[in-house]
């Protein structure tokens, strides 16, 4: 799969802007703050229907605009496929394959693969549990539709036992039966969940130490470890249980919501043990080894966005990426950077035609 062009319309910093882009790899190089990252998001945009940075749609409005436009041209299993994104002020955005409008977004989910690598993946590390629930969910959502029905059901059903439980509350009622109802579906969704979300992680957790091991050169030992309730019981059953918990507190406290995933370093958690060459190490392997995943389950290249890796990377870890990426496994790259000469240097070492843009 090959994204041939680009054009943005207000999109953040930019009025108007077209590319033309290489098969293999683009370089988008200029001062910070000339709008490098915004390409590579626009990018990402296209495939997910969102901003990578930025999660309030407005805010991707350019300043005293009223709207923006995305068009992007793709190359897809020899067809050309064209997807537009836009949003006006007080509308809903509009996500359009070859001029129709998709009725879900989620429909849109996992079309164009896509994987990016980029400074603000070190969130992963030092935030809640429920950004490594998204890396988790986003990667799975790329190559299977039912689970992202199941987990926006979820959700929904969660959402409204949530606000019952804040209605008894309020109201200095309870009524058991009706929590009931809302338990089962929990059950039914967070069951099915739980299992895909297991399954994944089987699979995922080998490509992602074997990957780690060719960054690092196989000097540390990591992982991946899934912490879920539904290790200990079945859903409803923990629900059950917590049913006074719930009632105090007016929210659910058990659930696939809550799920984690720990990430260790030689079996200590790479937050608190890991130094910061470690730590990037270990999520380039993550975001390497969600490429690799995401491939085999589509039979696609997705695309791979390396945002600003030069400024938190030494050139030789940067060097050993680029490596990694240089055989037809891969597909089309696009690297930001503030040095021209660097980037250029950095992709000649490698056998594929390459072009630089320079904002």
């Amino acid at each position: 799969m090959i994204l041939k062009s680009l054009s943005l319309l207000n999109y953040k910093n930019f009025d108007s802007k077209s590319f033309i882009f290489n098969d293999k790899i683009n370089c988008i190089v200029g001062n910070n703050g000339i709008g490098k990252t915004n390409v590579l998001d626009a990018i990402y945009h296209l495939s997910f229907g969102k901003s990578y940075f930025n999660p309030v749609a407005t805010q991707n409005i350019k300043h005293d605009e009223d709207f923006f436009v995305i068009n992007g041209n793709y190359n897809k299993e020899e067809k050309n496929e064209k997807v537009a994104i836009s949003l006006k002020r007080g509308q809903k955005k509009v996500i359009k394959r070859n001029g129709k409008a998709y009725e879900k977004f989620s429909e849109h989910i996992g079309f164009l693969p896509l994987v990016i690598i980029s400074p603000a993946d070190r969130n992963l590390i030092i935030e809640g549990s429920d950004t490594r629930r998204k890396f988790i969910d986003s990667v799975i959502s790329q190559s299977d539709k039912s689970y992202l029905n199941q987990l926006i059901n979820y959700n929904k059903i969660l959402a409204q036992r949530n606000a019952l439980l804040k209605y008894f509350a309020l109201n200095h009622t309870f009524n058991n039966d009706t929590l009931e109802v809302y338990n089962e579906q929990l059950n039914d969704y967070g069951s099915n969940i739980f299992k895909k979300r297991n399954d994944f992680l089987k699979a995922f957790v080998p490509i992602f130490k074997s990957r780690y091991e060719a960054i690092s050169n196989g000097h540390e030992n990591v992982d991946l470890i899934y912490n879920s309730h539904l290790f200990d019981d079945d859903l409803n059953t923990l629900l059950k249980k917590a049913v006074n918990k719930d009632k105090a507190l007016q929210y659910t406290s058990v659930g696939i919501h809550k799920d984690d995933l720990n990430f260790n370093i030689t079996g200590y958690p790479i937050k608190k043990f890991g130094s910061q060459g470690q730590q990037k190490s270990f999520l380039i392997a993550l975001k390497l080894a969600q490429f690799d995943f995401i491939k085999a389950q589509s039979g696609v290249n997705p695309i791979l966005l390396l945002d600003d890796i030069f400024d938190k990377l030494d050139e030789q870890r940067v060097s050993q990426i680029i490596k990694l990426v240089d055989d037809e496994n891969f597909g089309q790259l696009f690297i930001s950077d503030t040095h021209a000469e660097r980037t250029e240097n950095a992709v000649k070492q490698v056998h594929q035609s390459y072009e630089v843009f320079k904002l």
